[in-house]
């Protein structure tokens, strides 16, 4: 019989005897059962068909080792595919690729220091020409409306840029309502700068003629982009100003103030450059911020009460004298006469009717004359000077019916006795002087003659024949 030993040392093998389960064992039942077919083969010297009978599960099942859990290391990891060699790439020389490198570096140099430049440029206005340019900032504009016009008008070019500087420097604070005279040559600094204050906002120079009348002012300065008519005159009614000359004129009327604003040259904020003369067809811009209504009304109320002297206020008292001396000479009562004192008020009432009046410096103390005898007869105590019926109508006629002339009004001389209820004009300072000294005269009459000057008469027999003379000569 064969030495089994071999399968006693295999069953003994450590290794092996640490492999447990139905597996091995049918795997040892089977290896017996062809030993011991081998083995009668061998004794009976001719083959004999062997009766192995293989077990089911081993006939069924492909044998999968179960290995302990200790042996886990021992296993082979699965190999995964070697992936295929790729051919080497074809690489520029080192030469070339340095050069390239050199030309990317100095092409984003110069473009970064472009882009730097040219910031620059905008914020310090280094290359920018020099040119003036208006600009308007509205009441209610943004910041971005203010952006917007500036790049408009090519004072800035990078728009995102002077936002950030903006913001960074609270320049929307600083920032006011306005037009300004900009230039190019500004840089952002100098730009918020031009706008936060009057240093740099347009000026005007307007030349207000001796004799116009409010509505002839107002009208005339919003012509001058100084400010709208509207908002003067709503100053005019209802501002409250301190100065003693004012004391006691009603509030509300639009010609509160007439006989007060002195005519004069003066220099106005505007929002029309000196170069832009265009008044026809001309409309105030919509947002535009032209000079502050009171502030313009107090600039000819200033002048006046510059140009109205301690002297002149005290040529009131002498005045009254002469007046008085007068009136007590024909006749008037004590009441009358102290109804018809003069004051200032009355003093530039008298001045404006010889501002009207006058052809000429020469003969302003003249017409000054003719008021005054009026004022002090009782023979002739209406003034009938036209000019109050032209103010009474609210517009200039070159000739007026007998309709206009008794239109019903407290300014119309020709129907109310006495001074009209207020000045019909401006007066200048010539006139306001020949209201405080009259010439002494008898005229009580006058009327313009073919030179352009007036003709006096004392009598209303000399004036009628006047008249005629003139008739004649025309036909």
């Amino acid at each position: 019989m064969a030495d089994n030993r071999w399968l006693k040392d295999l069953n003994h093998d450590p290794d092996l005897v640490r492999l447990a389960g139905d597996d091995v064992d049918e795997l040892i039942k089977s290896t017996r059962e062809e030993l011991d077919y081998a083995d009668r083969i061998m004794r009976s010297g001719r083959p004999q068909e062997p009766e192995y009978h293989a077990p089911q599960s081993y006939r069924q099942e492909v044998f999968q080792p179960k290995i302990p859990d200790i042996y886990a290391d021992w296993t082979q990891e699965e190999e995964e595919p070697e992936e295929p060699i790729q051919p080497p790439k074809k690489r520029l020389a080192a030469g070339w690729r340095v050069l390239i490198y050199v030309l990317s570096v100095v092409a984003a140099s110069v473009l970064l220091a472009f882009a730097g430049w040219h910031c620059a440029d905008d914020v310090m206005a280094l290359t920018k020409p020099d040119r003036s340019v208006s600009i308007t900032v509205g009441e209610n504009d943004t910041m971005d409306d203010i952006v917007d016009t500036l790049k408009a008008n090519d004072l800035i070019d990078l728009p995102w840029l002077f936002r950030f500087y903006c913001w960074f420097s609270d320049a929307e604070e600083k920032i006011v309502p306005g037009t300004y005279e900009l230039n190019n040559v500004y840089d952002y600094h100098a730009l918020v700068s031009g706008m936060s204050g009057n240093s740099n906002r347009i000026t005007r120079t307007v030349t207000i003629p001796e004799g116009y009348s409010c509505d002839q002012i107002f009208t005339m300065l919003e012509q001058e982009g100084v400010c709208r008519a509207e908002d003067l005159y709503e100053a005019a009614a209802n501002s409250q100003f301190s100065y003693d000359f004012l004391h006691g004129l009603p509030y509300g009327k639009k010609n509160r103030l007439e006989g007060y604003l002195f005519p004069d040259t003066y220099e106005f904020y505007s929002v029309k450059s000196e170069k832009d003369n265009s008044n026809i067809n001309w409309t105030w811009p919509d947002g535009a911020v032209g000079d502050d209504p009171e502030r313009v009304l107090e600039k000819f109320l200033d002048n006046f009460q510059r140009k109205f002297t301690e002297e002149m206020q005290a040529s009131i008292d002498t005045l009254n004298q002469k007046l008085t001396a007068q009136m007590e000479a024909n006749g008037f009562s004590s009441e009358e006469i102290a109804a018809g004192q003069m004051d200032l008020h009355k003093i530039v009432i008298v001045a404006s009717l010889i501002e009207k009046e006058t052809a000429s410096v020469a003969e302003s103390s003249l017409i000054s004359s003719v008021i005054y005898n009026r004022l002090c007869s009782k023979d002739y105590p209406l003034l009938q000077i036209d000019a109050t019926v032209l103010y009474a109508l609210g517009e200039h006629k070159e000739t007026l019916t007998a309709e206009d002339l008794m239109v019903d009004s407290p300014y119309n001389t020709r129907r109310y006795p006495g001074l009209p209820v207020g000045p019909i004009a401006n007066p200048g300072l010539a006139s306001i002087q020949a209201a405080l000294n009259p010439e002494d005269t008898d005229y009580f009459f006058y009327a313009l003659d073919t030179d352009g000057t007036h003709h006096f008469s004392e009598t209303n027999q000399e004036h009628e024949q006047f008249l005629a003379q003139l008739e004649n000569d025309a036909e």
